[in-house]
């Protein structure tokens, strides 16, 4: 990533890129990294979380960050059973699982064909700064998307050099909710 970036300053290019935020405690760190080298347009589409009220908490904590930091926000579609449906049988999947690499490719996938849609020249995604994801797996599912929809992926390890642990800075410099599980209810049983 840090050399793909070089190369844009150098080249004075600032290109749009859309990012798939998941919850504005993820997105504050990776926000920051990025926004001095792309214009941000970002993304919230997570048919995993739920219940609907936590999503909605999700959704206008990501927002209300969005609108402060004078960013485009838009909202996908809620499509809850659409997610309930791709990860059926795989309910006691570990994290990391099959149901994670299920739930990634979902969402990345509408996320580059959002970007596509909407004129990026780039996109990724906040999820590599958790801890308990595998970021070479986002990563691998990324290129795929890029192949597939023919927007650039951003390849990324948010949670190197500290980020994860500047992300939780950031959230209580920020008053933000945090969460004490990914979204998907499966995780929480966990």
């Amino acid at each position: 990533m840090n050399k793909e970036i070089e190369s844009l300053r150098d080249r004075r290019l600032r290109p749009k890129l859309t990012l798939h935020l998941c919850c504005a405690p993820c997105s504050s760190y990776v926000i920051g990294l990025l926004e001095e080298s792309f214009d941000l347009l970002l993304y919230f589409y997570d048919p995993n979380i739920q219940p609907k009220e936590e999503y909605e908490r999700r959704r206008d904590e990501s927002s209300r960050y969005a609108d402060e930091k004078g960013i485009a926000f838009v909202e996908g579609a809620y499509e809850v059973e659409n997610w309930n449906t791709l990860v059926r049988g795989y309910e006691d999947s570990p994290e990391r699982g099959e149901r994670c690499r299920l739930c990634y490719e979902m969402r990345m996938a509408e996320t580059a064909r959002f970007a596509k849609g909407n004129g990026s020249s780039y996109f990724t995604t906040v999820l590599s700064i958790s801890p308990h994801k595998d970021a070479s797996r986002i990563n691998d599912i990324g290129f795929a998307m890029q192949e597939s929809f023919g927007v650039k992926y951003l390849p990324a390890d948010f949670k190197k050099k500290e980020g994860f642990k500047k992300s939780i800075s950031l959230s209580r410099e920020n008053g933000f909710y945090r969460q004490d599980y990914c979204g998907c209810l499966y995780s929480k049983r966990g």
